[in-house]
């Protein structure tokens, strides 16, 4: 089964590429995806890894989370599953 990653911490400069395969060391990795902001495209320093065992995402939240990359050490956990994000209301016409 596979284990979504969450990955904090990244430097702006850090690449989907990079990320990758600073985990395809512990194991297959099955995505990787920096997340960026909508409007400029640039890195929110966050981003998920699917790796493609749970075994191998075991371990590598043990060997990654507090390295060192691109000079800023990295947070690595299990990835919490995504808020429902409903329309909070406002921006209606009242007239």
């Amino acid at each position: 089964m596979a284990s979504k990653l969450y990955v904090g911490g990244l430097a702006y400069s850090v690449t989907e590429q990079e990320l990758e395969e600073l985990f395809a060391e512990q194991g297959k990795v099955d995505s990787a995806v920096i997340i960026k902001d909508r409007d400029t495209g640039q890195s929110k320093g966050f981003g998920f890894v699917e790796m493609a065992d749970d075994a191998d995402a075991q371990k590598a939240i043990k060997e990654l989370s507090g390295k060192e990359v691109s000079g800023r050490a990295i947070i690595v956990n299990e990835a919490r599953p995504q808020e429902d994000r409903r329309p909070s209301g406002g921006g209606g016409n009242r007239y």
